[in-house]
């Protein structure tokens, strides 16, 4: 797509739609927000979107639907078995995906647990790009581990590497050696890492990693939820690339890999996943767990309708109007905020605008989970709640021991065509009060820590009494605002 140049005013991303249907946002008090962030236990994810102004807590369920997905909802065929929709879907991922063997899910972990059911066993060590929370759960939950292969210069938050989820090749054949190829039942390729920044990989990696997977036998596996996303970044930063279409970068991805699976609620803007290949074989040693744990094998435990929205949404995801407009969004966020001083991960990537809490927080030590408690005090001064993305999203080592995350992040998520400018400007002007009283944030402890995947239904508290002085000097700039 040519770019839309400005005759006067300063650049900004133009929204290539137009909204139709509206659904009112509140912005609470202050003293409901401290209230609520409390009754949370200083957790976002258990927030009530009663008490949320703008949601950015993640991109996963809550991307705009187009009109042509809402009404393909309608002409649903609600069949228990053997569906006409369930055929519409199979059409679709053979021509964006090009694979013709399909599984539903219903969403993306319900894939992954199905895959490493079928071809993980203890001892067993999966080598990636880097991991993703549910992905390494369902790892670990059938005794596996992970290898994660990036490029040292991968987590320096800022630096202009256009490609920070490329796995290095070296360390990739030298875990295969070291491992042996008897205990890889497949290599993990992630597009756009989401726990770095949702930093994208190259075709040109990702075909080096096909050509090491070759020579030692082992099967590659996609995580495809963000592959449009990927994709659009490809073309507009890898030089051999940048005049092919939309189309032929994503098939030419998944044509490296043997095995896709994907969040419906990422990469079709709907509800649901699936797990598709063009290997029979694949496709049999999988299919029986499908009805065990998901579904009948034309609907995998999906509403017949998101089924139908799916569809559509795949289409979409060729059009590079609609999945550039995330992307363009957080550039615009990510290099404004940098340009207000304020600590972000460059190059920006896709998801969201993510803030490096390490910088903006290090006064915090990072055993006191300094993305935690700069997502709990943004939300207080601002309404936005956003998710943390370091140690609280890790989990303790098998001696129950705390792993500290490699990176500290506050997740700024920018859905597909959901906000506007001018709300992406107000986050902007609070992160930038917040940065300039960052000193006031405290750090926080646990309450409670469920044994898996702790940062959903965990709690924590304040070590101090650190978001009283932050409403003290909130009210003291802002007076009765909210």
């Amino acid at each position: 797509m040519n770019p839309i140049k400005f005759y006067q005013s300063q650049p900004i991303p133009l929204e290539l739609h137009k909204v139709r249907i509206v659904q009112k946002l509140n912005l609470v008090p202050l003293d409901r927000r401290l209230l609520a962030i409390k009754d949370a236990g200083f957790n976002t994810f258990k927030l009530s979107t009663r008490d949320v102004f703008l949601d950015m807590l993640t991109d996963s369920g809550t991307n705009a639907m187009s009109d042509n997905q809402l009404a393909a909802m309608m002409q649903a065929d609600d069949a228990y078995a053997g569906s006409q929709s369930f055929d519409k879907l199979q059409k679709a991922i053979q021509d964006v995906l090009g694979k013709k063997f399909i599984l539903p899910t219903h969403q993306g972990r319900g894939a992954e647990n199905v895959i490493c059911r079928t071809f993980i066993k203890p001892g067993n060590v999966i080598p990636m790009n880097y991991h993703f929370t549910t992905a390494l759960a369902h790892i670990m939950a059938v005794g596996g581990r992970i290898a994660e292969l990036l490029h040292d210069d991968a987590l320096k938050l800022q630096s202009d590497n256009p490609f920070k989820g490329n796995i290095d090749i070296e360390k990739l054949e030298r875990c295969i050696q070291e491992e042996g190829v008897e205990n890889i039942p497949f290599i993990r390729m992630e597009a756009s890492t989401n726990l770095i920044g949702g930093q994208p990989f190259s075709i040109r990696n990702m075909m080096d990693v096909r050509k090491i997977a070759d020579k030692y036998g082992i099967m590659i596996v996609l995580d495809a939820s963000l592959i449009g996303e990927n994709a659009y970044l490809v073309k507009q930063r890898e030089e051999e690339w940048k005049e092919n279409p939309m189309e032929e970068i994503i098939k030419m991805m998944t044509s490296l890999a043997d095995l896709v699976y994907f969040s419906a609620r990422k990469l079709s803007s709907s509800r649901g996943g699936a797990i598709c290949t063009n290997r029979k074989a694949l496709y049999q040693k999988m299919e029986a767990l499908i009805p065990l744990y998901e579904g009948f094998l034309t609907y995998g435990g999906i509403s017949i309708r998101e089924i139908e929205a799916m569809a559509v949404g795949l289409y979409e995801t060729l059009d590079e109007t609609m999945i550039g407009q995330s992307p363009e969004f957080i550039r615009f966020m990510v290099n404004g905020c940098m340009d207000k001083g304020i600590p972000m991960v460059t190059p920006p990537g896709v998801l969201g605008a993510h803030v490096d809490a390490m910088q903006f927080c290090d006064h915090i030590p990072q055993e006191q989970y300094p993305a935690g408690a700069l997502a709990a005090a943004f939300f207080l001064c601002s309404g936005v709640r956003g998710m943390e993305r370091g140690s609280v999203s890790s989990a303790r080592d098998e001696n129950g021991n705390e792993v500290l995350a490699d990176v500290e992040l506050l997740r700024l998520a920018l859905p597909r065509r959901v906000f506007t400018l001018s709300q992406v400007m107000y986050t902007m002007d609070r992160l930038e009060w917040l940065f300039h009283n960052r000193k006031l944030i405290g750090g926080l402890r646990f309450t409670y820590e469920p044994p898996v995947l702790r940062f959903f239904m965990g709690s924590l508290e304040p070590v101090e009494d650190w978001p009283a002085r932050l409403v003290d000097k909130f009210r003291k700039d802002f007076g009765d605002s909210l």
